[in-house]
């Protein structure tokens, strides 16, 4: 949620309404929406090229870190779907609309914070690997937060303004006055704390003439939270006589909040409030007006939902998951984070929302090109109607399954209806699908996919699903993908395997300095491209539809239960690497052969991904980019587009392996003196 204008207020205030705290030796609730958003965006990341997760892994990180030395326990809280009223949809389109401008703001080197499309996935990976105690909601988390910091009596840290509204008995901490940067340490003591800033709702009330905190809730509604966009509202607020005050310097600035805190002040409690609200609201809508308005107020109310039964005992009762008749396998994925909302979203609204990033505003969405992988994940979704109780789109049985999707179309937003895929029988009882063997949803994934199993059984288990995934990405001629862009991808692929060996705490041996040199040269064009800020729009869009692929190739696999192994995205793609990397390609500065000569088994590796990407692509992908037309028609006349059997020749010396090693064409640095090489042949 959120309320305007309220965080800004309680800031220009600091003095007035926080307190100073030593933070340490303590439980903290924290919202995990608030703490990635806040770390994306306030820590220099990267987000012209489609983010840097490995960067973003290092800060996520470092925070946990300082919090450990301080011996602060912090337990994480998500955000699940939206709510089964999908009450605040008309906010998420008025949200979405402003991601996409921020993001052409970006593509065309402006300024603007647009979250890289696997940020959330990747900051799960995280907490996972730092063994940080984390659950998923089943909707908005805020009320379950501030449920559970009550129950422990310990501080919320956030940066949402609604939590200046809950009554939270040990206060809210702004991650904006969280410095976690600045461990220090106690006078004469080895005991460690972070400074923080904590509001207090006893002084915030007190500034405004000992204001019954209960009138908080309403003053949240009518000032205007996510949940209450009425027009009506606007022309109550305008009849009713709002005081200015002269209690802010900035009171122009935040009249709205100081004009409402002051009105409501002079009532004793909400009801009153209320009824004298409802005097402004034509009586033919009063009774419809004050049902919202007291459902909206419900929301800073405790929830009724235990979160701390599941950090205790590793489930927990959520009394509106129950109403729907879910299935207990997709409710215990959902808790444990290893489904997205975007799948409960589907399952539970019919409706999904495809994130903007930062592409080419002129061309088709980049979602566009993974709309046959959410067919089969809707398939799936939707075969459990028949089960499911209560459901909000109940739908006639001849009425064919389909999910409307609100997408990116040029600079605004559309709502698509998106048809289901129909699979085959054994895939038609959702609320079984976990008992299907391995090799049955298995076979569904890579079916989607379009890839053989065969192809993958070279690459090494953790990425088989990233190899598996840009096999379908290049088989679709709308990524317009290019040989340097699968070169740089693959090559950016790398730095996981090489982080995990530089970094290793085992003896060291020879071969480790290889792999240290390359790691330190992909470091060196990854600081580089960030000095540049010299955006290669197609490159841009290209590399969008292909974390396009990755997020809902990862959805899919989540939803068959992992028929194959999650792969660490931590450190799977970095954008300024492989922008970079592009670049220096093209410019044939270095070549794929001089970068890896420095590290056989990041070769091997190499080899290993591009011979199972090249076998299940289309040659043209392959083709380099600015082959000239006549050399194409050449080609085409000749019934050849690409020389499958034999390998170009490095030096002088012709490589003999005939038929197998198709990165043999990496190896050459002019492709067309190959392609005419081969062809003298």
């Amino acid at each position: 949620m959120g309320i305007r204008g309220l965080m800004s207020f309680v800031e220009d205030h600091r003095n007035e309404f926080f307190t100073d705290l030593k933070l340490r030796d303590t439980k903290i609730v924290i919202d995990g929406y608030a703490l990635f958003h806040r770390l994306c965006f306030s820590s220099d990341m990267e987000l012209q090229y489609g983010g840097d997760y490995d960067s973003f892994t290092d800060v996520v990180q470092e925070f946990f870190e300082s919090l450990s030395a301080c011996n602060i326990r912090p337990y994480v809280v998500l955000d699940g779907g939206c709510d089964v009223s999908d009450k605040k949809l008309t906010t998420l389109k008025d949200r979405a609309r402003e991601k996409i401008q921020m993001a052409h703001s970006l593509s065309v080197g402006g300024g603007g914070c647009v979250c890289p499309l696997l940020i959330r996935e990747v900051f799960i990976q995280v907490l996972i690997k730092l063994q940080v105690c984390f659950v998923q909601c089943f909707s908005e988390a805020d009320r379950d937060i501030m449920t559970l910091a009550n129950h422990w009596d310990c501080p919320v840290l956030s940066s949402d303004s609604d939590f200046c509204v809950f009554d939270l008995k040990a206060g809210f901490c702004p991650l904006s006055g969280f410095q976690w940067r600045n461990v220090n340490t106690l006078k004469g003591t080895q005991n460690c704390y972070i400074p923080a800033m904590c509001f207090s709702i006893d002084a915030f009330c007190r500034h405004f003439s000992n204001m019954n905190k209960a009138l908080l809730p309403l003053f949240a509604v009518l000032c205007g939270n996510d949940h209450v966009n009425l027009p009506i509202m606007e022309t109550v607020l305008s009849k009713i006589r709002l005081p200015l005050g002269a209690t802010s310097p900035k009171g122009r600035r935040h009249h709205r909040v100081l004009g409402l805190l002051n009105w409501l002040s002079h009532f004793a409690g909400p009801t009153e409030a209320l009824d004298n609200v409802l005097k402004h609201v034509p009586k033919k809508d009063r009774a419809n007006v004050k049902e919202l308005l007291c459902s909206s107020m419900e929301e800073y109310q405790q929830s009724l939902v235990k979160l701390q039964d599941f950090f205790q005992y590793g489930a927990y009762v959520c009394p509106d998951s129950l109403n729907l008749g879910l299935p207990e396998w997709v409710l215990a994925a959902l808790t444990k984070g290893q489904l997205s909302p975007f799948i409960s979203d589907a399952l539970v609204l019919r409706r999904t929302i495809l994130h903007t990033q930062v592409e080419n505003m002129q061309q088709p969405n980049a979602h566009r090109i993974s709309q046959s992988i959410r067919q089969t994940i809707y398939g799936l979704l939707l075969n459990a109607s028949p089960h499911l109780e209560s459901m909000p789109w109940k739908a006639p049985p001849a009425q064919p399954l389909a999910v409307s999707e609100v997408e990116r179309i040029n600079k605004n937003i559309k709502t698509s209806i998106v048809h289901a895929v129909k699979l085959p029988e054994h895939y038609s009882d959702f609320s079984k699908l976990t008992e299907l063997s391995l090799d049955k949803r298995e076979m569904l994934l890579l079916e989607t996919l379009k890839v053989k199993r065969t192809i993958l059984d070279p690459v090494p288990p953790s990425l088989r699903l990233p190899v598996a995934v840009s096999s379908y990405w290049l088989q679709h001629t709308e990524a317009k993908a290019k040989l340097h862009h699968v070169q740089a991808l693959l090559l950016g692929m790398l730095m996981g395997p090489l982080h995990a060996r530089t970094n290793s705490p085992d003896k060291e041996d020879a071969s480790d300095d290889g792999a240290k040199v390359l790691y330190k040269e992909l470091h060196r064009v990854k600081a580089q491209t960030r000095l540049s800020k010299k955006l290669d729009l197609d490159a841009a869009h290209v590399f969008c539809q292909w974390q396009c692929c990755l997020q809902m190739g990862l959805y899919l696999n989540q939803l068959l239960s992992t028929p194959l192994p999650e792969p660490d995205l931590t450190r799977l793609y970095s954008g300024s690497l492989v922008h970079g990397l592009c670049r220096e390609l093209l410019a044939s500065a270095p070549s794929v052969e001089s970068l890896l000569s420095m590290c056989p088994e990041a070769k091997q590796l190499y080899e290993q991904m591009f011979n199972a990407m090249q076998s299940s692509a289309p040659p043209e992908s392959f083709l380099p980019k600015g082959k000239s037309h006549s050399k194409k028609k050449r080609q085409k006349k000749q019934g050849s587009s690409w020389p499958k059997n034999k390998v170009g020749t490095t030096s002088g010396t012709k490589c003999g392996h005939e038929g197998s090693n198709r990165f043999g064409l990496l190896k050459v640095e002019n492709l067309e003196e190959h392609v005419e090489a081969s062809e003298l042949e």
